[in-house]
């Protein structure tokens, strides 16, 4: 059976992707350094897939450490890459650490793929990178150009990508770049979700946990932005969907008609929502209201982004298949079952 390596496996993303790789008949090795992430996500992969998989506690900025991985896996087709530090005001707020880890992580991984023959490695990468892009360049596709970097975050994916394209010039490394724009919800289970360990920052987890009592409210960062209802708008796609997309660019790479060394590739619906109408189908498909403040704008967003998923659609034969009502439902779910679970409240630092 041909492995893949998922860092950042108990993640969010990471998770549902492992489960995607699992039902496309791959085997699956995780590694994790849990900074924003529990172990007992693999618990619960292991009760919706029936499938146990070996999983590392490392940070990769440790070189050595890393290696070991590649060491005990030697039969391994590729690697998936989602282990980075996301937040973007956590990044603003410092970021020599969030460009140390986001970067010295991939170095490593990528310096490990070169050096065991692992021939394909695929980039979670963000529409971030795009900045604050103007109204006349939306839909953005992959030929938009990028505008200096709004946050240490984007910055630390624009330093990825370029990179992973020099290198793909030099070596035998083949490289995807998923630009993927906003993941929400949860498995349509319920079972698995985004589970941090520090604060969330992300809008559908904080409505969610408004919701569900965890906080007294939420705040929506600017309500005079320069949009049709004055919040910012982002492109929603349902985890499981960008989680799809994660394997079917991996099978791509292992097709031999395909060519590309490096590619760079958008995920989004082609759509934007706004904040508020984000809200209102919240509420809508859950029955519950989500309390909220309007406060500043923040540090690092963007005003309004949203995709052409064209080249999605073309290359990968990629379509997402969950809209917004599954996008919350699940989302709600996902909040109830951490109740449940005894996990609703995440630990605020």
């Amino acid at each position: 059976m041909q492995t893949v390596l998922v860092t950042g496996g108990a993640g969010y993303i990471g998770s549902h992707t492992i489960l995607e790789l699992i039902d496309a008949g791959f085997e699956v090795v995780s590694v994790d350094n849990y900074v924003n992430s529990n172990s007992s996500t693999y618990d619960r992969i292991f009760e919706l897939s029936g499938k146990r998989i070996d999983y590392y506690e490392v940070d990769l900025r440790d070189l050595e450490a890393t290696k070991q991985i590649f060491t005990d896996h030697p039969n391994m087709v590729g690697v998936i890459h989602f282990a980075a530090l996301k937040s973007v005001p956590d990044s603003v707020a410092n970021p020599i650490f969030a460009l140390d880890n986001n970067n010295s992580s991939l170095n490593n991984i990528a310096k490990c793929c070169v050096e065991f023959n692992v021939p394909n490695l695929i980039f979670s990468s963000s529409c971030s990178v795009y900045g604050n892009v103007m109204p006349e360049d939306l839909p953005v596709t992959e030929q938009t150009e990028l505008k200096k970097a709004e946050s240490p975050y984007a910055y630390s994916k624009q330093n990825g990508e370029v990179l992973l394209e020099f290198l793909t010039n030099v070596s035998d490394l083949h490289a995807i770049c998923l630009r993927y724009f906003n993941p929400v919800g949860a498995h349509i289970s319920g079972q698995i979700g985004e589970l941090p360990s520090k604060r969330v920052n992300n809008l559908i987890p904080v409505i969610t946990q408004a919701a569900a009592g965890v906080i007294p409210h939420f705040t929506v960062f600017g309500g005079d932005w320069p949009t049709r209802d004055g919040s910012c708008i982002r492109d929603y796609i349902h985890v499981t969907d960008i989680a799809n997309a994660h394997v079917l660019a991996l099978q791509k790479q292992m097709d031999g008609s395909y060519t590309e060394c490096f590619d760079i590739i958008n995920l989004g619906s082609g759509d934007g929502v706004s904040v508020f109408e984000a809200i209102a189908a919240f509420e809508k498909a859950s029955g519950v209201k989500a309390p909220y403040e309007v406060g500043p704008k923040r540090d690092g967003d963007v005003e309004t982004i949203y995709s052409n998923p064209q080249k999605a659609a073309e290359v990968l034969g990629w379509i997402p298949k969950y809209g917004i009502d599954e996008m919350m439902s699940s989302a709600w779910k996902w909040q109830l079952r951490m109740k449940e679970l005894g996990i609703a409240k995440h630990k605020m630092d």
